[in-house]
């Protein structure tokens, strides 16, 4: 067994459903001192929701940049465990795989940076600039207490980064075939249209939301908002859930409520989709209410020394010429990239993360560890 095999198989082991850490943090801080890290792990969030972060760093003895890795210890639930073919928080390997939940998203990932590390410091020990680690059990929950603060205290006490590779399971159907080098925004709505109950039978005596509201919704539906550009598809708007009415088909409902999303392309803002809803919600006169929730704004890394050395690393590694791309959900990057002018996101691949049996190639373990490890070499190795 190698040792970013049997790293990974004891992160997974550790029953770390968000927002709880089972000591991988603490596991992964014991690998890291040996090596010169300095380590905090920290506590985040309320009593009952408390959050593990943990923010190292080992500062080189040469000048250099600030390479980080990036990632979260926390996992999705399980699902039901009598859907699994073997307990998803025992690593179990068959035919060539390695299951649990994590194995994809993404304890792989942290074994896979913790040994790269390993290896690269025993090589040069007196590498340039400074290696760090940014790790959440907030990750696959709210995300108000996980990232998120990690950064908040590194930009108050000054410090910045250069470069992150963030963990994310990115590869498509080979480990290094893609490279997320950037993720659209997200912006949440729910509107609230306020209309008059009544009998359906005398509708003169009521106003019904639903009929005033579906010129709206299809008016919305139809917009285009932007083009999106050569990095970015362009911003789309959908609707999640509609409610209305009492359950009575007798009823003409009182309010209507609608849940709805954009991802935005770096053509867009929020403010000014926020402002685009307002305006057509005043022109067709409605009476409503509205709550807005933004998760992130878009972030892209253009070509540069990051995905050059990461993507020089992935050919060397695995012959393939990767590709970038900015499509998917949200990942933390879009909080470090406050902090950070290169943040990329990769890892291996993410055909099973959240399912039932969620597994990884027990062979492309190696190989994420050694890409990780050769772009560290590409970045910070000195003569």
């Amino acid at each position: 067994m190698t040792t970013t095999l049997e790293l990974a198989e004891a992160l997974i082991a550790r029953r770390s459903v968000t927002p709880e850490d089972a000591g991988c943090q603490d596991l992964i801080a014991q690998r890291l001192r040996p090596l010169g890290f300095e380590c905090e792990l920290l506590q985040h969030g309320p009593e009952d929701f408390r959050v593990a972060n943990l923010w190292a760093i080992r500062r080189g003895s040469q000048p250099g940049p600030t390479f980080a890795f990036a990632g979260h210890t926390d996992v999705v639930p399980t699902g039901p465990l009598a859907q699994w073919k073997s307990d998803p928080f025992v690593p179990t390997h068959r035919e060539g795989k390695l299951y649990g939940r994590g194995a994809a998203d993404m304890k792989t990932s942290l074994a896979a940076m913790v040994v790269a590390v390993e290896e690269f410091v025993a090589a040069q020990p007196g590498h340039a600039g400074a290696i760090a680690f940014m790790l959440t059990s907030d990750e696959e929950g709210p995300g108000h207490d996980g990232t998120v603060r990690l950064v908040e205290l590194l930009q108050e006490r000054g410090e910045r980064l250069d470069a992150c590779i963030v963990g994310e399971p990115t590869s498509v159907s080979r480990l290094g075939d893609m490279i997320k080098n950037g993720r659209r925004g997200s912006l949440s709505g729910r509107l609230r249209v306020i209309g008059v109950q009544g009998h359906i039978a005398y509708p003169q005596l009521a106003r019904n939301p639903l009929h005033e509201l579906a010129p709206v919704l299809a008016e919305l539906v139809a917009i285009e908002w932007d083009r999106g550009n050569e990095h970015f598809p362009p911003t789309s708007f959908q609707i999640s859930n509609l409610h209305a009415g009492t359950g009575a088909g007798n009823v003409i409902p009182g309010e209507a409520i609608v849940d709805f999303n954009f991802r935005f392309s770096t053509e867009s803002t929020a403010e000014g989709l926020k402002q685009r809803v307002i305006s057509l919600l005043e022109r067709h006169g409605l009476q409503y209410e509205i709550t807005w929730a933004l998760s992130g704004n878009p972030f892209l890394t253009r070509e540069g020394s990051l995905c050059t050395a990461l993507a020089g690393a992935i050919q060397d590694e695995t012959g393939l010429a990767t590709e970038l791309s900015t499509s998917g959900g949200t990942s933390d990057g879009r909080f470090i990239a406050r902090i950070c002018p290169q943040v990329v996101e990769f890892g291996p691949v993410n055909a099973t993360i959240h399912k039932i049996d969620e597994h990884v190639e027990t062979a492309s373990i190696e190989g994420l560890k050694n890409i990780y490890r050769r772009t560290l070499e590409r970045l910070l190795a000195t003569p």
